[in-house]
């Protein structure tokens, strides 16, 4: 079975995320459309086989010449994904899944002024909260059952208030209602539960354990301890929760979402086109040579180009970020309206749009060459941040370590694609400061770690991080512009308030403290330390040992190493008896006593500090 090499080419650099991919003919038809939980992984198993078992697939493989993939965010997206385009496609081996097979969601009524809450398998736009889609029925049954055990929520199918029955039902005669029938509970009180039950299903139980928390304590204080056993056990069930659920809030509509990533001189757009709230399909657009444009002027030039020529546009356009000719465009566009949403789901949408538009990126950068690995969320979002033209997929952090003006050192952490690259380490003795002067420190170390990778023709990164504020920045920044790397990005990071400076920029950069870029910056800085300070603590105790056992008469190199060849360390020979030491070639019973008696002398001027002591490092 022959698989085309731009295939073979393209599955190694797919994304191990879920996601939906679509095997096409030669004229572009689609012929499967499946999903994923990990694309490369799923992808991967058509070419390892030959298929002898499965007819259908041979026949897919013989004919399919296009791999096409689109990431999601939950494996529960790819499924409802890959409905929507089975149904848009017909793809003629989907046979198995053409039927209208559809997932149970949990439903909220909170358009009702006292609200039900039940499974149903059909999505209307009615107003009503669905949670789901499941693909675990167990688990949506063990949510349902939560939902009944905490809240009194109501099962009757009484349109109330226009319907109100005469006498409450069992329910409430065995504590699973409170009765908002005959109004012994009001509809502000049940309209609180509800809002609970909300929270609880959006995946959001912190504020229901706190509460399921205090009744328990309640119900022992009251000796109430059967209730507080029922409670227990919810919370036990809280707490193993398996699966977040998504939810939907049903309004219908057509929307067209605009993804983008740029790295260079190389970008990409993607458009999601959403019809009746259903994700259909994916279109993209690369854009190259774009070195002297922003990232403006490129979106706005497929606005009034490509996606003006499309036969059919969404009313609604989603975008990334906003643009200086909004009006003029949105003019041009006729009946289509441009939004910039910051929050919620219109939100969520553009960040399922930019997704792509990286997978996309990355997938052209990576297929043909050797390059291992994929650059991450974090990498592109540090390039948001902080306004790079370029990916900073490689990036190096350094950090100055001393104890108290002594033994200084530094290191450097090179960080490929947002993970450690351990094989480009480097740690440096500092040789030319004297006492404690961080910035000197610093602007030799990076003087030093460029000079040699400019005369060895090495790879430079793409971003430089220091561990520190203005005055290592600025010491850095001296050591590039006197190599002729002063365009080199370069950023420092201060620890105390996680600030983050740039060259010619007065005020810091603070990102959210979950910001995962702000993460990968940290964890870069704390290995730079980690780093730094294993090699200074090294140093100052060779130093230490070294000092201590040639400060005692007779004791030249040769007995030192031949003494700390056979005990290991000062302390280990301290705890020796003068018969073990005299035992070492080149020692007597007199000249071990006299060792001991010097390293316990040493131990009276400073009792009950061990000689291996450190002093406090910065």
């Amino acid at each position: 079975m022959a698989v085309p090499d731009a295939i073979l080419d393209k599955i190694p650099h797919l994304p191990e995320s879920p996601g939906v991919y679509l095997w096409k003919d030669a004229d572009g038809t689609v012929l499967y459309v499946g999903k994923a939980k990990r694309l490369r992984s799923r992808v991967r198993n058509y070419v390892a086989t030959d298929h002898a078992e499965s007819v259908k697939t041979q026949a897919l493989m013989q004919q399919a010449r296009v791999l096409d993939s689109i990431v999601v965010p939950t494996e529960a997206h790819a499924l409802i994904l890959e409905a929507n385009l089975i149904k848009e496609y017909k793809p003629r081996f989907n046979i198995a899944l053409r039927d209208d097979k559809s997932y149970p969601y949990i439903k909220v009524t909170v358009q009702e002024p006292f609200p039900r809450v039940w499974v149903t398998r059909r999505l209307q736009s009615d107003g009503a909260r669905y949670f789901g889609p499941y693909t675990d029925v167990g688990i949506m049954r063990r949510s349902l059952d939560l939902v009944k055990r905490l809240f009194t929520v109501r099962s009757c199918n009484f349109d109330m208030p226009a319907q109100m029955p005469e006498r409450p039902c069992l329910d409430y005669h065995i504590g699973r209602c409170k009765a908002p029938c005959i109004f012994a509970q009001t509809q502000a009180e049940y309209g609180a539960m509800i809002d609970e039950v909300v929270d609880f299903l959006s995946g959001k139980p912190e504020e229901v354990v706190r509460k399921v928390k205090e009744r328990m304590a309640l119900a022992a204080e009251s000796l109430d301890f059967e209730r507080a056993a029922q409670l227990r056990d919810v919370l036990t069930h809280l707490e193993q929760m398996e699966e977040p659920t998504v939810v939907l809030e049903v309004e219908g509509g057509d929307r067209d979402v605009v993804g983008y990533a740029r790295d260079g001189d190389d970008a990409v757009i993607a458009l999601l086109r959403i019809r009746g709230g259903k994700l259909l399909a994916r279109d993209h657009q690369f854009v190259e040579n774009i070195d002297e444009e922003t990232d403006e002027e490129i979106l706005e030039s497929y606005l009034a180009g490509p996606y003006r020529l499309l036969e059919e546009r969404a009313v609604e356009l989603l975008l990334p970020f906003e643009i200086a000719e909004r009006q003029v465009l949105e003019e041009s566009l006729e009946r289509t309206k441009i939004h910039v949403p910051q929050r919620g789901g219109r939100r969520e949408l553009v960040a399922l749009a930019q997704q792509n538009a990286r997978h996309l990126l990355e997938e052209a950068r990576l297929t043909g060459e050797e390059t291992e690995e994929r650059a991450g969320d974090p990498v592109y979002e540090l390039q948001r941040q902080l306004g790079l033209a370029k990916v900073p997929r490689a990036f190096v952090c350094f950090d100055i370590s001393h104890a108290q003006g002594t033994d200084t050192v530094a290191s450097c952490v090179w960080f490929q694609n947002g993970r450690p690259y351990r094989a480009e380490y480097r740690k440096f003795k500092v040789k030319s400061v004297e006492g404690i002067d961080d910035f000197a420190s610093m602007r030799e170390v990076v003087g030093r770690y460029f000079r040699r990778r400019l005369d060895e023709e090495r790879a430079l990164p793409d971003l430089v991080l220091i561990d520190g504020g203005k005055g290592q920045l600025s010491a850095a920044a001296e050591a590039l512009e006197a190599l002729g790397l002063g365009a080199m990005p370069l950023a420092s990071l201060a620890k105390r308030e996680e600030e983050i400076f740039l060259l010619g920029r007065s005020e810091s950069l603070r990102l959210p403290r979950r910001s995962p870029a702000l993460r990968m910056l940290q964890q870069a800085r704390d290995e730079a330390h980690r780093f730094a300070i294993t090699f200074q603590r090294k140093r100052r105790t060779v130093r230490t040992i070294t000092s201590e056992l040639l400060r005692i008469p007779g004791v030249g190199d040769n007995r030192r190493r031949a003494l700390l060849h056979t005990f290991g360390s000062v302390q280990a020979i301290r705890e020796a008896t003068p018969e073990q030491i005299a035992a070492v070639p080149g020692f007597s019973l007199k000249s071990a006593q006299r060792i001991l008696d010097a390293l316990r002398a040493s131990d009276a001027l400073a009792p009950g500090i061990p000689a291996t002591t450190t002093d406090t490092i910065t």
